[in-house]
């Protein structure tokens, strides 16, 4: 009974998503953008009808924020052991092949430490120079604790600007690879503010199994 209600196509992507904070419907589009609307509301309801979350009417008119519930909550090891698994044991190339600018740049919002910054607006600028135009920049504004994430020119002053390949960002958000090994290999490029710069392995949002080691034989 406990798989059908969460072995279903999807289902733990979503549970990973709103165990990481997403609790609208848009958010949760941006965190698993393969997945369909449709098939996005259709599990939704299947996990309220399980008790696995609640949905809430807010005071905006139309907007409903999904929470987990206890039960949901209680989900988390389970959900979370998923990814230390996979880090440990899926052949990282395989993962690689699979490259999203939306989905990575929207992890890294998510787990940026805004802390790190300056007590001021900052503006950092992803580009990915072998994708199209309407995929390669990004731009990360972090302002008074908050962090939003445009891909498309908020008109700021660029504090930092980080060129590379998209494969490459990817390796170092899963904890393949390390921000400083690629800079000084010459794939990732750090240009503006010297003390962002010097400070990015620090404020840098990684995947949250990047610390786990693969266990596959070299």
């Amino acid at each position: 009974m406990a798989a059908e209600i969460i072995c279903s196509r999807w289902t733990a992507l979503v549970l990973r998503e709103m165990l990481c904070g997403t609790t609208r419907f848009n958010d949760l589009r941006r965190g698993v953008p393969l997945m369909s609307p449709t098939l996005l509301s259709k599990r939704l309801k299947e996990l309220i009808e399980a008790g696995v979350i609640a949905a809430t009417r807010t005071g905006r008119h139309g907007v409903v924020e999904y929470k987990l519930t206890e039960a949901g909550e209680d989900l988390r090891g389970v959900i979370m052991s998923l990814g230390v698994w996979g880090q440990r044991w899926v052949e990282s190339s395989l993962s690689l092949k699979n490259l999203d600018p939306s989905l990575l740049m929207w992890d890294m919002r998510r787990n940026l430490s805004a802390a790190s910054f300056p007590d001021r607006k900052c503006t950092v600028k992803f580009t990915y120079p072998e994708l199209s135009v309407a995929r390669k920049s990004w731009w990360i504004v972090i302002d008074s604790g908050t962090v939003d994430l445009c891909s498309v020119d908020p008109g700021y002053d660029v504090d930092l600007y980080v060129h590379g390949p998209l494969r490459n960002m990817t390796a170092v958000w899963m904890g393949v690879s390390t921000l400083k090994a690629e800079v000084e290999a010459g794939n990732i490029a750090l240009t503006g503010d010297k003390a962002l710069a010097r400070s990015m392995h620090r404020w840098l949002g990684l995947s949250p199994f990047a610390p786990e080691k693969s266990r596959l034989a070299s």
